[in-house]
């Protein structure tokens, strides 16, 4: 108990740490995000350079693929009323994928930091909020709380808290779980252990919590446009 006390501690230092800059104090999930969304503006001016309408470079043959693949994902769920969702929820997902792996490298994933699954949690339903008035109308998305019966209306609305608070901690909670496994793997077995064990949690698991946040808010998607 008191080794998995300490590395609960050490967690919450290593993602609470901010810098000041100026008057202003940045958490350590906030410049790291910003490091991770340069660096995947940077990569993404790269990759689009000088594309060719029929592509001949491995490049962009990989990368349009790569948006081929996970567009037709995400459109399989929403259809054609959704399809305007998809870039966004695109992005997410690439953001979350590289966010949750920085680990890897050193850095503390800032998906560690409550604050910022969070804000990622109500900016989807937000979101999903916002698909719901565009395709109903403010009177129509007004009604769909009163559905299946009006009796069930308290419900409907709490949902509206439900939601971004399951979908915050699910990812939270995944993420820390998994932190906690490998620093415990790391104290009692060998090396070579932690290294296969590093194979699916910082990766294979990664992009799989990237995968859920951005599915389920796609399912809430396409059942608010329904």
């Amino acid at each position: 108990m008191g080794s998995i006390s300490e590395i609960i501690n050490h967690h919450l230092e290593y993602t609470t740490g901010a810098i000041q800059i100026g008057g202003f104090m940045i958490p350590r999930g906030v410049y790291i995000s910003w490091g991770i969304i340069l660096v995947l503006v940077v990569l993404s001016i790269w990759f689009t350079r000088k594309m060719e309408v029929v592509p001949t470079k491995k490049r962009q043959v990989v990368i349009e693929s790569f948006v081929n693949m996970l567009y037709n994902m995400l459109y399989g769920i929403l259809g054609e009323h959704g399809k305007r969702y998809i870039p966004y929820l695109m992005t997410v997902m690439i953001y979350l994928g590289v966010a949750n792996m920085v680990g890897l490298f050193g850095l503390a994933p800032p998906t560690k930091d409550l604050n910022v699954t969070v804000a990622l949690a109500v900016m989807s339903i937000i979101l999903v909020q916002y698909a719901a008035i565009h395709q109903k109308g403010v009177g129509g998305w007004m009604k769909s709380f009163t559905q299946p019966v009006a009796v069930v209306t308290p419900l409907n609305v709490l949902e509206l808290v439900i939601k971004p608070l399951s979908l915050c901690m699910r990812l939270f909670g995944n993420i820390l779980g998994a932190f906690i496994i490998m620093e415990l793997i790391k104290t009692v077995i060998p090396a070579v252990v932690p290294l296969a064990a590093s194979m699916y949690f910082d990766i294979f698991d990664a992009f799989l919590q990237a995968y859920v946040f951005v599915f389920l808010t796609s399912l809430y998607i396409q059942e608010a446009i329904e």
